[in-house]
């Protein structure tokens, strides 16, 4: 009797113990199964963006020498120039650069120039219909006043213009400089944020 019972004893050990090994040995086969898994998903999203960056990077377009004209209601309101052009459409937030700078100028009905814009490099954000022009900024208005800076923003849909840098106005008779500037398009209400001083020049001179 008790060799019977020591011999069920070790029987049902021995079957505990090949029910431990084979439930280690799936969870280890699992875990290796989750390893790859995560591995090869690993491998994929690292791979995956990589190639959409790169299209996202190409551009849809890039042009030299380039020169278009925007109209409203078959009337000729702006004309850009410019050494390069490069438009990226596949951007979550399209835009346009303009690399080697540009030049916009503005007309009104008749056709005639009321304003331009010119810089050493320019950004255009298609969806906000926002421009970006930074070094060597110029802008001119109808009536020869001439603003200058190193970098202008031209908020297009609401006919604005901003800065938040040093800025010089010149004008017939005098020569304003200051910090920041807010201003209609066409600059003929502007207001220098702050002030530095005002030089009068003699026409005499």
């Amino acid at each position: 009797m008790k060799q019977q019972k020591y011999n069920s004893v070790n029987t049902t050990a021995f079957k505990i113990k090949i029910l431990i090994k084979s439930s280690i040995a799936a969870l280890s086969l699992g875990a290796a199964m989750l390893l790859l898994s995560c591995q090869s998903k690993v491998e994929v999203e690292a791979n995956l963006p990589s190639k959409l960056i790169e299209q996202e990077e190409l551009p849809t377009v890039d042009a030299t020498d380039f020169e278009t004209t925007f109209t409203d209601s078959g009337i000729v309101r702006y004309r850009l120039t410019t050494p390069r052009l490069l438009e990226y459409e596949n951007k979550k937030a399209p835009y346009t650069e303009f690399p080697d700078g540009f030049h916009i100028v503005e007309f009104d009905k008749n056709e005639k120039i009321i304003s331009g814009i010119s810089a050493n490099y320019g950004k255009r954000f298609t969806n906000q219909k926002k421009w970006l022009a930074i070094g060597n900024v110029v802008a001119v208005n109808a009536d020869g006043d001439t603003l200058k800076t190193e970098k202008l923003t031209w908020l297009r849909k609401e006919k604005r213009i901003f800065s938040d840098k040093y800025v010089r106005i010149i004008r017939s008779d005098q020569i304003i400089t200051g910090i920041g500037l807010e201003s209609d398009e066409n600059l003929k209400n502007w207001k220098i944020l702050q002030p530095k001083g005002t030089l009068y020049v003699n026409d005499e001179k």
